[in-house]
Order: structure tokens, then sequence, then C-alpha cells
């Protein structure tokens, strides 16, 4: 497995991602070279003080860094040297087989379209993952897309229960079409019509879920467009991290809490590690010819050494065969679906 990490992306410097990078060198041997594309001077002083040492790390130089402030697709045609380009393109060579940044979301997404897109698919969506009740769900898209259309949210479906069944190991993944209720009336044109072509679709399909069953064990995969998604993904993170702060303020409001909390550190130890985004390391793009990881733009080590991990679990697996074999079923159901209601 051949990994081309961003370091310059983030927001804490090269010598975190690094850091991330040597903790998920030392406990993966699948790792076979890990590329860290960024500028040398600062990789090579970062290397020192993270103490990574490891024939596997190769330095691959780029002069430029693609921002946050940078738009896109400017961003992607006037940087050309940036980390996040030069780590895509190792990928569009052969040289690398997966690509993970930190960086500007829309860059990489737009940057990650020179890989080409899996056959039949239509829009690459970012698929990210939150933890339910009991186990965990995937939602998508969660920021590629800001606009879509009923076949595009389809096949999200389609792409989303492969990953499901494949990374999270659920056999007979639900699939349910994000809206403002569970009633067959409820939603938006879009979500209306998502939802009759998902019913079509060979999908274990539960219809429309709305937020009381994302945390709760009710749906294994939440299509949505990526303005609605992205809005989901932060909202949860922000409540995470407040959830976190109340706790603590409360607990440390008297003494008799103080002591209960002394004795149930164990309780919220494990509550903060199911909590924490950082666990998951960063969001798959599917529906491109590669393996690409968006990290969040504040990923400490342990996010980075996560997002390692992901790239990882999903080498090998056959995503990309398995998603332009069942996108190529789901395209003809759609195209008779469409071409019946249109009488055509």
């Amino acid at each position: 497995m051949r990994i081309a990490l961003d370091v310059m992306g983030g927001d804490h410097g090269c010598v975190v991602a690094i850091r991330g990078a040597k903790r998920a060198l030392d406990t993966d041997n699948r790792i076979t070279a890990l590329m860290l594309v960024g500028q040398e001077e600062k990789i090579r002083a970062a290397l020192r003080e993270a103490g990574l040492v490891d024939p596997r790390v190769q330095i691959v130089h780029a002069s430029e860094v693609l921002t946050m402030k940078d738009k896109p697709l400017e961003g992607i045609r006037k940087k050309k040297d940036s980390s996040l380009v030069r780590a895509i393109e190792l990928v569009r060579s052969k040289k690398a087989d997966a690509v993970i940044s930190a960086g500007n979301t829309g860059a990489l997404v737009a940057g990650s379209m020179k890989l080409g897109r899996v056959e039949g698919v239509e829009r690459p969506a970012i698929a990210c993952r939150f933890p339910s009740f009991s186990q965990d769900f995937i939602m998508l898209d969660c920021g590629a897309n800001t606009v879509a259309e009923p076949s595009h949210l389809a096949q999200f479906a389609v792409m989303g229960r492969i990953y499901a069944r494949e990374i999270l190991g659920v056999e007979k993944p639900r699939v349910g079409v994000l809206s403002n209720g569970t009633e067959e009336g409820k939603g938006t044109e879009l979500t209306q019509a998502a939802a009759r072509f998902c019913a079509r679709l060979n999908l274990d399909f539960i219809g429309y879920c709305e937020g009381f069953d994302l945390f709760n064990d009710g749906v294994d995969v939440v299509v949505c467009d990526g303005f609605t998604g992205n809005i989901v993904l932060k909202t949860c993170e922000s409540l995470s991290k407040t959830f976190s702060r109340l706790l603590k303020n409360e607990v440390k409001a008297n003494p008799v809490r103080v002591v209960g909390g002394a004795l149930a550190r164990g309780a919220f130890s494990a509550l903060k590690r199911r909590l924490d985004p950082e666990v998951y390391g960063g969001a798959a793009v599917l529906g491109v010819n590669g393996i690409v990881i968006k990290a969040h733009g504040s990923s400490r080590e342990r996010a980075f050494a996560s997002a390692v991990r992901v790239a990882t679990d999903e080498f090998g697996r056959g995503l990309k065969q398995m998603i332009a074999a069942d996108i190529q079923q789901a395209n003809q159901q759609i195209a008779a679906l469409t071409a019946g209601a249109t009488g055509t």
C-alpha cells in the first residue's frame, strides 16, 4: 500500500501530520511507502522533530500550498506545484494508491476528478462515518455537491451501501433518504424523486429517515445533497465539543460531583473516545478512480494516523469494481423508471 500524504494542508503544521504518519507506520505493516508531499525543508525539520526514521518514508517536494482561502478550481489551475495537486498526481501516475489531505475540501474533490470517475458515476460523493447508539452509520454526500439531482442521490445510495458493507461490516445495510419526516408526503421534490428511484434499486431501502433515526441505530446509510450533509456534519462536530465542555463544567460545579466524576472517569473516557471524530480520521471520496481521503482541517496526529488506517482498509477491497458493477445496474433501472414517467 503506497500512500501520498499532503502534509501542508492542515491547520497545525506539517509536524502534526508527520507525527500522525509515524503512529501509522509504527502499527501498520501494510504500508509499503508513505510519500510526504510538501515543502522539503519544512518536512525535513518536522521529521527530525517527530523522530521519524523509516525506510518507507519518501519526501516529494511541492513548493506551493493551497489554502482554505483559495477558490478550488482557480487554486488547482494556478498552484500546480501545490502539495495537494502533487499528491493527487502521484495517484494519477500510479506511483501511489491513495491520497490523504486535510486541505481545501473543494480543491481536493475537484482535483480528484483528475483521476477520472468510476464508469457510470455521475458525481463523486464524500462519505462520512458517524457513531450511532451501538454501531456506526455513514452519510453521503457531506460536501462534494451542494446541488444534486435525484439520480445522484440514488447513486450515492448504491455507493454508500457498498461502503457500509465492505468497510463497516454491515451485512445488509439499511438505506434511507434524509428528510424532515418519515411520512410519504414529506420532503422536497428532490427527496421524493430520489426515494422513488431508491425504492426500485437493489437496496434494503427503508424510505425516508429523519434526525431521530440517525443516532439511534435506525439506519446504516443516509443519502442527501452535499449542502444538507455538510450542515449535519459540522453541527454534529460542534455539538460533540459543546457536550464535552458542558459535561466537564457540570462535573466541576461542586465537590460531590467532582468525586462522582472521578469514580466515573472510565465511563467518561470511553464516551469521549466514542464521540471523538479523530477516531475516524477522514471521509472517503467515493466514485473516483482512486482512494481519496479528506481529513479534517483541524486534524491532529491521532486523526492523521486514523486517516492512514482508513486508506489502508479501503485498499484491496475492490470497491471501485463493485461500485462500477452496481452503478451500471442501477443506471439501467433509473433509466427505465425515468422513461416510464415520461412515457417514452
